[in-house]
């Protein structure tokens, strides 16, 4: 062995997605024709619904490299983000070949959240087949894909959020893969769902529970559970039980849990074991296809945090990667120009050359293709992407002072204490992804006064280029927190929500990308570190940059009961902000 684009479909969690590269001649002639296959899927068989795309001249005397590819979640192989795939690479002389995930569209089984054991263990079968190991059900066998090995085919895979992490997980049990391209995915599904952006132990994965960020956990369990209704089927391999329709049984243990706001130690051991098993983190260590990593900085779902984890964490093995923060995500920034497959943008568009270059590279075996920075990202205060060898490090630091003030000096933090208290509904808004399903407007993001605390700089005298994850480290006092949190349910320890704005000098707050970081502090009696969701951010000149506290937020459960916070700042003992800024320009 040498060594799709889908993103979430339904509803208002579509998500389009965007390739480009140099200009290409007239579109290639192709064919499709829908396949099914009978695979071993977990504890039951079920049939998978496939289309196969075969490019005019293809054949034993004129092998291609193929290319996989499934749906975002809720999708199916004929959605638009999907089958866009399908085509996009077709004409460009690839074999194609776009399934339905398993318990989506036409395909059985249930969902189980693209477990390697199961969704990926499927996938092998559909690599089997371009290898020519295997027929699909009606017989149809291919003899016209690159193998390097006898049932060893030329693949790569590519999609985007459901359909991403399950490149990941197939390249976890086969090793056949050649390149991967996952768009807007996960590195932790604990942190996803219910993320907790303190104490991680590694990349984001922490050992004290999360904030449930109950929009997208139970928008996505929904779209799930209401799959057999709305492809309707007498597939028994599609049902579970009465109380858990069509997701792994598990599965729904875990939205019930994160549902009743109660945490206690072993249930939630079990949760997180559970979350963190079927998620990249747990497996990556068997993942050595080269790895395109491609995450969206508008995503409060899959924030760019769970892409640099997946990045650290195959860099430090060896595995080949190189990471692209786009404009897009799941929460919508879609902006002229980038990767759009509907549009067939793949040549015109940073991402879309980039992974083009990818596929040529390390498909095509074209050692002369140039597959681009280590990082680049998208920036919407100058043309062009920015680019950097790595991940920008921390390299300047703030301090929050007892006045209000966000200051570069320690000696100049006044000492002081403010305080706010949490009210028992949420008083705080960044974003809402339930809104837009019903046809309703998304406020703009708010804070409620008495229930946040904000520390301000002063006007700045020139641009400041924020570009990654800014950290801070905190410390906090909160008795009624401090009487409470070890009662051996992690629901009762102190909640708070950390998050940036940019202030302009008529005094309007802009939430970049509306992204927050929920914090459960594991002990407030000692100093946390808060890692808060990266960004690529420009503050002009004359802007202030405001770095809150909050009690609550809309998105999110919050504390139970009324804890009052106080947060007290002296020259020798106060929180710092560290930011990650690259030179203007």
């Amino acid at each position: 062995m040498r060594g799709p684009l889908a993103v979430v479909a339904g509803a208002a969690l579509a998500a389009p997605l965007v390739l480009s590269g140099p200009a290409r001649a007239e579109a290639a002639p192709y064919t499709v024709t829908p396949l099914t296959f009978t695979v071993e899927a977990g504890d039951r068989t079920c049939t998978v619904d496939a289309d196969l795309y075969r490019p005019a001249g293809a054949g034993a005397d004129r092998p291609a490299p193929a290319v996989l590819a499934t749906n975002g979640f809720g999708g199916s192989k004929s959605d638009g983000s999907t089958d866009a795939i399908g085509k996009a690479f077709a004409e460009r002389g690839y074999i194609g070949l776009v399934y339905s995930g398993l318990g989506f569209g036409r395909s059985g089984c249930l969902i189980t959240l693209d477990d390697p054991a199961v969704d990926g263990r499927a996938a092998t079968e559909l690599i089997d087949f371009l290898g020519g190991v295997r027929a699909a059900d009606d017989g149809t066998k291919v003899d016209y894909v690159i193998r390097d090995a006898e049932g060893d085919p030329r693949v790569g895979m590519i999609g985007g959020s459901y359909g991403g992490a399950i490149q990941l997980a197939t390249a976890a049990v086969d090793p056949r893969l050649d390149a991967l391209v996952p768009l807007i995915t996960w590195n932790d599904l604990a942190y996803a769902l219910a993320p907790n952006s303190t104490g991680a132990r590694t990349g984001v994965t922490s050992d004290t529970p999360g904030v449930f960020k109950w929009q997208w956990a139970n928008g996505f369990y929904l779209i799930g559970e209401g799959q057999p209704l709305l492809q309707p089927s007498l597939d028994p391999s599609r049902i579970n039980r009465l109380d858990c329709l069509h997701f792994a049984t598990r599965a729904c243990e875990t939205v019930r849990l994160l549902n009743s706001g109660r945490f206690p130690a072993e249930r939630t051991e079990r949760m997180l074991a559970y979350a963190r098993g079927v998620s990249p983190v747990s497996y990556l260590h068997r993942v050595k296809a080269p790895t395109l990593l491609v995450q969206g900085q508008a995503d409060s779902l899959f924030n760019l945090n769970e892409a640099t984890a997946t990045y650290r964490t195959l860099k430090a093995q060896g595995t080949e990667t190189k990471m692209i923060w786009q404009s897009w995500g799941h929460s919508g920034g879609h902006v002229p120009g980038e990767l759009d497959l509907s549009q067939g943008n793949l040549e015109t568009s940073h991402v879309g050359r980039r992974v083009l270059a990818w596929f040529e590279r390390h498909l095509r075996a074209n050692t002369a293709a140039d597959t681009g920075p280590a990082l680049s990202y998208y920036r919407d205060w100058q043309s062009g992407y920015g680019t950097a060898a790595d991940v920008p490090a921390l390299s300047r630091t703030l301090y929050l002072s007892g006045d209000g003030k966000l200051v570069d000096n320690r000696s100049a933090v006044a000492r002081g204490s403010r305080q706010y208290t949490n009210w028992l509904v949420p008083t705080s808004h960044s974003e809402s992804s339930i809104a837009p399903l019903i046809g309703l407007p998304d406020p703009e993001p708010y804070d409620t006064r008495g229930t946040y605390l904000g520390w301000r700089t002063e006007p700045l005298t020139a641009p400041l280029d924020v570009v990654g994850a800014p950290r801070a480290t905190l410390k906090v006092v909160s008795p009624k927190a401090e009487r409470v949190q070890n009662s051996g349910d992690a629901s009762d320890k102190l909640v708070l929500f950390t998050k940036v704005y940019d202030i302009a000098p008529d005094g309007s707050r802009t939430l970049v990308n509306r992204l927050v970081a929920p914090v459960r502090v594991p002990d407030v009696t000692r100093p946390f570190t808060v890692e808060l969701p990266g960004i690529v951010h420009r503050y002009e000149k004359g802007h202030r940059l405001e770095f809150v506290i909050a009690a609550s937020d809309t998105a999110y459960f919050g504390n139970r009961g009324v804890k009052p916070v106080t947060v007290v700042s002296a020259p020798g003992d106060t929180g710092v902000l560290e930011l990650p800024v690259v030179p203007a320009g």
